[in-house]
C-alpha cells in the first residue's frame, strides 16, 4: 500500500507536470496571431491566455475527462504502470517537438500514450475502440472544420469591411482581437486541462482511493492552474511556426482564426470530444489564409505539421510501451 501510494503522489505530480508542458507547448496556439499583429506585447499575451485558461473552470463540465480516463482504455484494465507509462510517453514527445518547434496535439501524446502502454500490458482487448475512433476522426475533422470555419468567418469579415479604410479597419481589428482570443484560450484550458483530470482521477480510481470516477473541483482546479501557468510561461519556439511560417497574419486574419477556432472548440467540449486545439487553430489559419490567397498558405510548412500530427499516437504509443516494459521490471 506504501508503495501503491508513493507511486500514485509520482503519478499525479507527471500529470500536472504534463498539463503544465501542454500550456506551455500549446500557448502558441492561442498567442501566436495577437503577437505578430502587435495587438499585444508577448508579455501581455501570455498572461491574457493563461488567465482566461483558468476560467474555463466556472464555464464548462467534465465530459472531456470522462472520455480521456474511461473511453480510451477499459478501466477495468488500467493499472497504475500502464498511466505511468503513458504520461512518460507523452511528456517526452512533447519536449522532443517542441525543440523542434512543431505545434502538435499533447491531447494526441497522451491518448496515444495509453493506447501504447495498454497494448503492452494487456493487448487489443483492453482498448476501447469506439472511443478510440471518435478522437481519430476528429484528428481529420478538427483542422477541417477549423479550416471552414475561419473561411465562413474571413468572407463574412471581407463583405463587412470592403468600404472601411484599411489602416482604421486594422486597428478595429486587433481591438477585436483581444476577444477573440480571450475565448480561444477559454476553449484551450478548459477541453486540454480536462484531459488531466481524466487522468489523475483514473490514477485514484486505480489505486482504489476512490470508489467511482469522479473529477472533484480540487483535481479541477489543480489541473486548471497547471496548464494556466504553462502557458503563462510559454512556448515561443513554436509562436515563429504558427504566426509567420503558415501564413501572413494581421489583426483581421488573426481574429477570424481565433473566433472560428473558440467555437469549435467551445462545442468539442460541450460534446465530451478531446480534440486538439493545435490542430483546430492551425486549420484556422490555413482557412484564412486559402480565402484570401492560397498561394499565401505555405503549404511544404503546413505539409510537415500534418505529417507530425499524423505520427503522434504511432510514436507515443510505442514510446510508452518501451516504457511499460521498462517500468515493469521494477514495479509489478
Amino acid at each position: 500500500m506504501v508503495v501503491s501510494l508513493t507511486l500514485v503522489i509520482i503519478i499525479i505530480g507527471l500529470a500536472l507536470i504534463f498539463d503544465f508542458l501542454n500550456g506551455f507547448h500549446d500557448s502558441a496556439n492561442a498567442i501566436s496571431t495577437i503577437v505578430v499583429t502587435k495587438a499585444l506585447t508577448p508579455l501581455q499575451a501570455v498572461l491574457l491566455a493563461g488567465f482566461a485558461n483558468f476560467i474555463g473552470y466556472f464555464i464548462f463540465g467534465f465530459a472531456v475527462a470522462a472520455t480521456v480516463g474511461k473511453g480510451i482504455v477499459d478501466s477495468s484494465y488500467v493499472t497504475l504502470s500502464i498511466i505511468l507509462a503513458a504520461l512518460i510517453g507523452a511528456i517526452i514527445w512533447n519536449l522532443i517537438t517542441w525543440g523542434l518547434g512543431l505545434p502538435t496535439s499533447s491531447s494526441h501524446a497522451l491518448i496515444g500514450g495509453l493506447i501504447g502502454s495498454s497494448i503492452a500490458a494487456f493487448g487489443l482487448k483492453s482498448l476501447v475502440f469506439a472511443g478510440i475512433a471518435k478522437v481519430v476522426l476528429f484528428i481529420l475533422l478538427a483542422p477541417l472544420i477549423g479550416m471552414f470555419g475561419a473561411m465562413i468567418f474571413t468572407v463574412i469579415v471581407l463583405h463587412l469591411s470592403k468600404n472601411s479604410n484599411p489602416f482604421k479597419a486594422q486597428k478595429f481589428f486587433k481591438k477585436l482581437q483581444l476577444i477573440s482570443a480571450t475565448f480561444y484560450s477559454i476553449g484551450h484550458g478548459t477541453n486540454d486541462a480536462q484531459k488531466t483530470m481524466g487522468i489523475i482521477t483514473l490514477t485514484l480510481f486505480t489505486a482504489g482511493l476512490i470508489s467511482t470516477f469522479k473529477v472533484t473541483s480540487t483535481i479541477a482546479l489543480a489541473s486548471h492552474l497547471a496548464i494556466a501557468l504553462g502557458t503563462t510561461f510559454g512556448g515561443w519556439r513554436i509562436v515563429k511556426t504558427m504566426g509567420t511560417k503558415i501564413t501572413k497574419i494581421r489583426g483581421m486574419e488573426g481574429f477570424c482564426a481565433e473566433s472560428s477556432s473558440a467555437f469549435v472548440l467551445f462545442g468539442a467540449t460541450h460534446a465530451g470530444i478531446p480534440v486538439s486545439t493545435t490542430h483546430v487553430i492551425t486549420g484556422s489559419i490555413m482557412g484564412v489564409g486559402s480565402i484570401e490567397n492560397s498561394r499565401k498558405v505555405k503549404w511544404i510548412v503546413a505539409r510537415k505539421i500534418i505529417y507530425a500530427w499524423i505520427l503522434t499516437i504511432p510514436i507515443t504509443a510505442l514510446c510508452s510501451a518501451l516504457t511499460y516494459f521498462l517500468i515493469s521490471l521494477f514495479i509489478v
